[in-house]
């Protein structure tokens, strides 16, 4: 639905400061950066930093450690499965590297592990490429503009970006192997925007001290993830892709090896058990547990399902007490919400403005500080704009940007939110954007090395759902550069490590028998059953009206 006439009556006010504030952007007259001592205040603001939304974890590697109750859940919860009924003696499927994961962490891993000569399975919740790489909008970061940037500038902003808490050889990793990830994509067909000459275009992003940012139009995570799921495609000989199959736990042997995983078909409810020389773990991360009541931008799917069977089959976690809420996500229309604005919008000229049609931070300021400033401006000072729904946002004034950089920009540099907003007869290159921030990247996941591997031997990490690399708080552009970095990275040395295994030992679930002896020790009884694989949105009253007491065949 297009903005009632209440809302049109409020975007007048900011109507009548662009003028202004456009005549200072060409002057590069910016509101000032936040010093030390105002980030630290105005963090008390983040959701990150309220205690009362954390609890310690009761048992596992990581016991002790205190993060969201939502994730708490996840991990103080029964297995899907009964381990006494899973018969581990006959394997569905043998392979040398089993992918648990579509997205494009997953996707890239299954690559490079394939031209090691590897065979490969990926194992998929939904649909392959059905994953937050293709909500990734605004870029990818890599100092390949030699003479004006390097992996020097890069490494201090992505640690500055994570309040200096990263895990320094992961952050070393990530930025030296950046330009040969942009290569890798640019050989495979990749359409990054260019000038006429064939340069790579690039933007700014928060927390960055350098142009780096490289995109294609606004759906860059939907480019990367065609490039690369077309390329898996056509080596359908090596890598075989089992669809709407999550894993529900993963297999080890008597020796504690990674050596499967037990997938669940969605489709026909059957288990199937997948042997395999090496595993790598690349299921994204958790939106759809709506830490906080948080909406989220994240796809249908993304769960927490790895840190769940990861952590019950021993591996540690960290960084989970942090979680990325991006600044921009739509507050209305109502229909999109939750729905990422990418940060390439700010990039590219347009200005956060309350109710007053005043701008009140500067908008290349770290997401953690934005979505904080964003919160007070609504929360505390009572100058957000109310939405029809109830809900008060913040204008993200996109007119600003043909204004700039002439009429015509935002259609060609952002088709992907132009068309969204059409549809609800909105022209954002006329009207601004009602903006609140919203739960969109998992900070932390699971703890691995630079090489992938994790404290479990045979089981490798790639993308979202590992943890260290961002601290805590990641900056734009990094995340579809993590996926591509440390896909490849898990890929190869898990093939290589699949070479070195000859013996895969007997095949056993024993952690997870443990693992429900232990929460029974910890005096935790509890109905939850891990990994959720999908979000339940049914309404209460709905659910009331839910009275069959017994099920017979498929129909509930």
């Amino acid at each position: 639905m297009p903005y009632p006439q209440e809302l049109k009556e409020l975007i007048k006010v900011v109507e009548k400061t662009r003028p202004e504030r456009v005549a200072k952007k060409k002057k590069n007259e910016e509101v000032p950066f936040l010093s030390l001592e105002e980030r630290k205040k105005i963090l008390d603001y983040h959701p990150d930093f309220k205690e009362e939304g954390r609890r310690e974890i009761k048992v596992g590697p990581s016991k002790g450690y205190r993060i969201a109750h939502e994730m708490v859940d996840v991990l103080e919860a029964n297995s899907r499965v009964n381990p006494d009924l899973v018969d581990l003696s006959h394997a569905d499927y043998e392979t040398d590297v089993l992918v648990i994961g579509g997205g494009g962490a997953g996707t890239s891993a299954a690559l490079l592990a394939q031209e090691q000569g590897a065979k490969v399975i990926i194992a998929t919740k939904l649909r392959h490429g059905d994953a937050n790489t293709m909500m990734a909008e605004g870029g990818i970061q890599a100092a390949t503009k030699g003479w004006k940037d390097s992996p020097y500038y890069h490494y201090l902003d992505v640690m500055g970006g994570g309040h200096f808490k990263n895990i320094p050889d992961l952050v070393d990793t990530l930025v030296t192997e950046a330009p040969d990830a942009i290569l890798w994509m640019e050989k495979h067909g990749c359409n990054f925007s260019k000038f006429q000459d064939g340069t790579l275009k690039t933007l700014h992003g928060g927390g960055t001290c350098r142009k780096r940012m490289h995109f294609a139009a606004d759906i860059t995570g939907v480019e990367i993830m065609r490039t690369i799921r077309d390329e898996a495609r056509n080596r359908s000989q090596d890598i075989r892709v089992i669809e709407f199959s999550p894993a529900v736990e993963l297999i080890l042997n008597e020796k504690g090896e990674c050596s499967g995983a037990l997938l669940y078909n969605m489709e026909t409810e059957e288990y199937f058990i997948v042997k395999a020389k090496a595993v790598i773990m690349a299921t994204g991360g958790s939106g759809r547990l709506h830490i906080q009541n948080f909406m989220t931008t994240n796809h249908y799917g993304a769960t927490a399902d790895g840190i769940v069977i990861a952590y019950r089959a021993g591996v540690g976690i960290s960084f989970l007490h942090t979680v990325q809420y991006h600044p921009t996500g739509v507050v209305f229309p109502e229909q999109a919400e939750g729905i990422l604005i990418t940060e390439k919008f700010r990039g590219s000229g347009a200005n956060l403005v309350n109710i007053d049609g005043q701008q009140f931070v500067n908008e290349r300021e770290p997401r953690d500080l934005e979505a904080a400033a964003i919160i007070k401006e609504c929360v505390e000072k009572g100058k957000g704009v109310p939405a029809p729904t109830g809900k008060f946002g913040i204008w993200l004034d996109s007119p600003m940007i043909d204004a700039l950089s002439g009429t015509g920009t935002v259609e060609k540099e952002f088709p992907g939110k132009f068309i969204l907003y059409k549809r609800f007869g909105i022209d954002i290159s006329k009207e601004p954007m009602l903006i609140y921030p919203t739960l969109h990247y998992q900070n932390g996941g699971l703890e691995f090395k630079n090489t992938g591997e994790t404290a479990l031997p045979g089981l490798f990490v790639a993308g979202e759902v590992g943890g260290g690399i961002h601290g805590e708080n990641r900056l734009m552009g990094n995340s579809l550069l993590d996926i591509l970095v440390f896909g490849r990275i898990a890929g190869k040395n898990a093939a290589d490590y699949a070479k070195s295994r000859s013996d895969m030992g007997k095949l056993t679930l024993d952690h997870v028998r443990t693992y429900h002896k232990n929460l029974e020790e910890a005096g935790i009884e509890t109905d939850r059953v891990a990994p959720m694989l999908l979000p339940d949105y049914t309404l209460p009253h709905v659910k009331e009206r839910q009275l069959t007491a017994c099920y017979v065949g498929t129909l509930r």
